[in-house]
């Protein structure tokens, strides 16, 4: 079980230090276009930007399976219902407050951007209501929001009258005026994150039955799912909105298959990047330091990186006379981002690097500090 509980908490570390790759490229690259635009990208950025899909469907799918492991350690008294909804509350207080400013810091928090925090609280509130089903109905509902959601992309918001804005929220993604300055961006809509969640649920009962114990049981499951991910996406059949096509040029033809919907996350997408998620949990049993101190602090982590990423490009810009405006307002999002201002993906790594190494030192101490107060319960959540 210990092995087993390392290995999560490695997958969990090595995700989020893909996802800090992300976050520093959209800072501090000088391609101001989508990496995955096969018209623009070279192969190198388009990787660069891939490699960093694996970090949302990893933190969904492992927060069902901690969300198990919490309640079985706990016993069938385990007040999993009640933890589960207040940790979701939680996130989503966090996605209006610090989460905002984190990426804009702008005074007027009025756009909510409905990110992976926004998934992960709503699914978390969702999955309390779940849990109190028979475990079968847990997963036959999150496997039918993974495989069938894609049968409805042709289903539009304004098709939908008053109906809408939910669609938006639930599947599509499009922003909604609130009014009166107020606007929403469910960039992450909930199905079928909610579904990765549930089935994250029901790993976590795998985990606790022995023969799952087995790395060659995981590596199994996860290269089923890389083998259905193969032969559904060479058929262009389902699961995917975005057919793969040939190139002149053979690599990029390569990219146009691995090139799967993000947003929201197709049927193909979640085979693409769970699957080799199990096959990582079947070959690092072992516990990996790096991975191990920022696979145990992630929320924590996730919240002082984006401060970190964000004030460290502001202060690079007020160095060497970069829009330093543009930067301090979310730069990111903004249009008059300058066409010659940032660095190259050498650049890009470096910044990384240097981000992973300031925030190690601190997620040590936070954890230290976290495990020595075992008293202080609401650390729990964090």
């Amino acid at each position: 079980m210990s092995q087993r509980i390392a290995c999560l908490d490695n997958l969990r570390g090595l995700v989020m230090m893909l996802m800090t790759l992300d976050h520093t490229r959209d800072y501090f690259s000088i391609s101001h276009f989508d990496p995955t635009d096969l018209q623009k990208t070279t192969a190198a950025l388009f990787l660069t930007r891939w490699i960093t899909h694996f970090c949302a469907a990893v933190f969904l799918f492992l927060a069902g399976t901690s969300a198990y492991l919490w309640a079985a350690k706990r016993g069938t008294d385990a007040p999993v219902s009640g933890f589960l909804a207040k940790r979701g509350l939680l996130l989503l207080v966090l996605v209006c407050t610090v989460e905002a400013w984190a990426w804009n810091f702008r005074a007027d928090l009025r756009h909510i951007d409905g990110g992976v925090l926004w998934a992960l609280g709503w699914s978390m509130i969702v999955l309390a209501a779940l849990v109190k089903l028979p475990l079968g109905w847990v997963v036959a509902i999150g496997g039918s929001m993974v495989v069938g959601h894609n049968l409805f992309d042709g289903l539009k918001p304004a098709d939908l009258g008053w109906f809408g804005p939910w669609w938006s929220v639930l599947h599509t993604g499009d922003d909604i005026d609130l009014g009166a300055g107020w606007q929403l961006n469910p960039y992450y809509p909930l199905i079928p994150w909610i579904g990765v969640m549930a089935l994250g649920y029901g790993f976590g009962h795998l985990l606790t039955v022995e023969q799952w114990r087995n790395p060659r049981r995981l590596m199994l499951l996860g290269c089923s799912l890389l083998a259905g991910f193969v032969a559904l996406r060479y058929s262009n059949l389902y699961g995917d909105p975005q057919p793969w096509q040939a190139y002149p040029d053979p690599s990029f033809t390569l990219l146009s298959f691995l090139n799967c919907h993000k947003y929201p996350p197709s049927l193909l997408y979640l085979l693409m990047t769970l699957g080799p998620a199990l096959v990582f949990l079947a070959l690092a049993a072992r516990p990996l330091p790096v991975l191990q101190v920022f696979g145990r602090t992630p929320l924590f982590y996730y919240l002082i990186h984006l401060y970190t990423i964000h004030g460290l490009a502001v202060l690079v810009a007020l160095i060497n006379g970069g829009p330093v405006a543009v930067v301090m307002g979310g730069g990111i999002w903004q249009k008059d981002w300058p066409a010659d201002y940032g660095f190259g993906l050498v650049g890009v790594y470096g910044f990384w690097l240097l981000v992973l190494l300031m925030l190690y030192p601190v997620c040590r101490w936070f954890e230290a500090f976290k495990a020595a107060r075992p008293q202080w319960r609401w650390l729990q959540y964090l």
